[in-house]
């Protein structure tokens, strides 16, 4: 297991605390394996005996058809007798009324809860409607650019950040690809796998969808238009032109229920003047970058809208809340709040001409007040202030 500190040492803050510990995020971001850490550091560093700590895996075979009356005879029957148990529960989504069997272990029992799941029953309007007030929640995420370097690291040799930046938009970040060296085809061979169970299980089984075409056809143009902003009717409008008719009803839905499985975020729009969230003409960003290319082929001409939303990405793990900036005719990639801090955010792949200079510049320059601005690229400048706007290599932000 190579540590991922970002997420275990957030989530041991509050180890004996009474939160229940909810992980979430897309399947096989590490969730499973970040609940693995937290226990062995629970008995290397606090001491807790491997008795008191019990694990469930509620997507195995040997929970089928289980019921909520069943897991909770099940869990209640191997709680320790001599001090608090340590409960981690993997992917309880499978079993239809876990809440309530984590909130009488909780209510009732001397117990620590650690829970994971991976599609709409872990959203957190679905769980406040029994852990009010007593959950605390994380979402993880696939690697970090820094996470991948170290990852890389013990399998191969890492060469320079700048570098390594176009393997990590070409390869992702799902942590089972960067195990040991695989080439191209092998990594988007795990991600296909990892899609298709996510659209098949959480997706067209949970919610029966009859129609798996148009689905699939809404998921591949919202992979094709990441970093766009797109409405239902520019959906349903693509797919009338292909002799394929779709509501505007029925593109919201699938929209949500791509979201609702993780494998998309949605972006919406913020108004800088009149300080409000905009409802139209919402950007989408993947999970991971490599989702794209396993399902429509690697095309270089895709990097700008990839390096956006690994941008994206960072800016939420690092507990952002982040909108697309609108100022007057103009915008701006992302503005990102966090408690009393903003920062303004702009993304491209190259700056080769005056004109590219003034488009990423100009709407920064505009926005008077003194929170941070930046302007991330990929491409070698010299410099780092332009009337104080910072300009950074896009590797450099990342790592920083």
């Amino acid at each position: 297991m190579i540590y991922r500190p970002m997420y275990v040492d957030k989530i041991m803050a509050y180890a004996d605390t009474p939160f229940v510990k909810v992980l979430t995020g897309v399947r096989r971001c590490g969730k499973s394996t970040i609940l693995k850490m937290i226990m062995e550091k629970l008995q290397t560093e606090r001491n807790i005996p491997a008795n008191r700590i019990v694990s469930c895996h509620y997507d195995s075979m040997e929970y089928g058809d289980m019921t909520a009356k069943q897991m909770y005879a099940h869990l209640k029957g191997q709680l320790s007798p001599n001090g608090k148990t340590y409960l981690f529960l993997d992917e309880v989504q499978e079993i239809n009324g876990w809440e309530k069997v984590v909130n009488s272990l909780a209510s009732d029992f001397d117990v620590d809860l650690y829970v994971t799941g991976s599609n709409s029953r872990m959203m957190s309007s679905e769980i406040s409607t029994y852990l009010t007030g007593r959950y605390v929640a994380f979402r993880i995420f696939t690697l970090s650019f820094s996470e991948y370097l170290m990852f890389k690291e013990k399998y191969d040799e890492v060469g320079n950040p700048r570098t390594e930046l176009a393997d990590y938009v070409r390869l992702g970040g799902f942590p089972a690809t960067h195990l040991q060296k695989y080439s191209q085809d092998e990594v988007y061979t795990i991600v296909r796998d990892i899609y298709n169970s996510t659209i098949f299980s959480d997706i067209v089984k949970r919610n029966q969808v009859r129609k798996i075409d148009q689905l699939e056809r809404v998921v591949k143009y919202t992979f094709q238009n990441v970093g766009n902003a797109f409405s239902a009717k520019s959906v349903s409008d693509y797919l009338k032109s292909e002799h394929r008719t779709l509501d505007n009803e029925t593109v919201y839905s699938y929209l949500e229920k791509l979201e609702k499985a993780y494998l998309l975020h949605r972006c919406s729009r913020y108004d800088l003047q009149g300080k409000e969230i905009l409802k139209t003409q919402e950007k989408f960003y993947l999970a991971d970058n490599s989702l794209r290319y396993s399902i429509l082929g690697y095309n270089a001409d895709s990097i700008a809208a990839s390096l956006e939303n690994i941008v994206y990405l960072e800016l939420c793990r690092r507990g952002y809340a982040v909108y697309v900036g609108k100022a007057g005719g103009g915008e701006i990639d992302f503005v990102a709040t966090r408690q009393n801090e903003k920062i303004y955010v702009q993304v491209t792949q190259e700056i080769n001409s005056e004109k590219t200079e003034k488009r990423e510049y100009n709407c920064l320059l505009k926005i008077r007040d003194n929170y941070p601005k930046y302007v991330l690229r990929s491409d070698e400048f010299a410099g780092g202030n332009y009337e104080g706007i910072k300009t950074m290599h896009i590797a450099d932000f990342l790592i920083s």
